[in-house]
């Protein structure tokens, strides 16, 4: 199967089995809900969206793989174990078709959190070519790979450089996104920003989960502009742990604030708990210093704008790493 075929392939499977029209694409939306709650139907339709705007359109495909011209004449065979992650819908799907366009045979365990909606998209890549029976190989121990892909947390990190660190490797751990807010930012700036925060319930990788604002910073229209999120107070896993960060908050009798579904604490540490944003104040005229090494997307009007974590491009790498040169080098 040559560049052009495989462009093409994944190209069908953007127009035809990510249509909204077809039913397979909404049953399996359905059962992937009933397997994952934390998957609202809202969040999988942006995930499944962006995807075929942003990755598989006819125009995205050529003018990325355009970017590395040598992919027509790699070598191809090599096996590359990908470990997904799960913790919003078909977060691994970008790995999984970079190592089809780059001719490699994908070894891929699924998190068990995203089996269906990932089984959907290997199921319908068969169904528009066989070939790929052989190219997508479902396995639960990755196991004599030429190369791995593996994403979690900084424990499971710790385990996959044990295991893979002897091969050529992407491993990928826990890292968030913050926002530096100046003050003046529009309605419809923070409206995106809310996207930011609480899209997939706050829980990618690519979701704000700290700002940082001036001193003396008016919070008021940002808490207007998160109230657009307390429905997710009605999903009782996420209000279990609105309740119990409430509670801790109240009890160690910290200063914060509450829309009714999403509270703000002042918190030095980038990562928040589900259900909180973190605020730091920085003195106007003095930007914060950035640990960047925790850090994936840094939104503002200096940085990523607002609304952007949430619509990546093809070539926006994970950790800036890139994937497709990556791939494209192994042995």
């Amino acid at each position: 199967m040559n560049l052009q075929a495989r462009i093409e392939h994944f190209f069908t499977l953007g127009e035809t089995f990510f249509d909204p029209k077809n039913e397979a694409f909404q049953l399996a939306k359905k059962k992937a809900f009933q397997q994952n709650s934390w998957f609202l139907p809202v969040f999988m339709d942006h995930a499944t969206s962006q995807i075929k705007q942003s990755f598989l359109s006819l125009d995205a495909l050529i003018h990325w793989t355009n970017s590395y011209p040598y992919l027509s004449n790699l070598p191809t065979g090599k096996k590359v174990g990908i470990v997904m992650a799960g913790n919003i819908p078909l977060v691994g799907f970008h790995d999984l078709l970079s190592t089809l366009i780059a001719g490699h045979t994908a070894l891929v365990k699924l998190s068990s959190k995203d089996t269906v909606l990932m089984k959907y998209v290997i199921d319908s890549l068969i169904e528009i070519n066989p070939a790929f029976q052989n190219l997508i190989i479902q396995q639960e121990q990755l196991k004599n790979c030429d190369a791995y892909i593996a994403t979690g947390s900084n424990n499971s990190g710790r385990y996959f450089e044990q295991y893979f660190g002897k091969y050529p490797h992407i491993i990928r751990k826990n890292k968030t996104s913050i926002a530096i807010l100046d003050g003046h930012e529009t309605k419809a700036e923070l409206d995106l920003l809310a996207d930011d925060m609480l899209l997939y319930f706050g829980m990618g990788c690519r979701n704000v989960t700290q700002i940082w604002v001036p001193k003396g910073y008016d919070f008021i229209p940002l808490l207007e502009a998160l109230k657009k999120y307390n429905f997710l107070g009605d999903e009782h896993k996420y209000k279990h742990n609105y309740d119990y960060q409430l509670a801790l908050l109240m009890m160690n009798r910290q200063f914060y604030m509450d829309t009714g579904g999403i509270l703000l604490s002042e918190n030095p540490s980038p990562f928040a708990a589900l259900s909180q944003i973190h605020y730091q104040f920085y003195t106007p005229g003095k930007l914060p210093t950035i640990d960047s090494s925790e850090i994936q997307c840094i939104v503002g009007k200096n940085g990523i704008p607002f609304g952007g974590p949430q619509k990546p491009t093809i070539s926006n790498y994970a950790d800036g790493v890139d994937t497709l040169e990556f791939l494209s080098k192994i042995n």
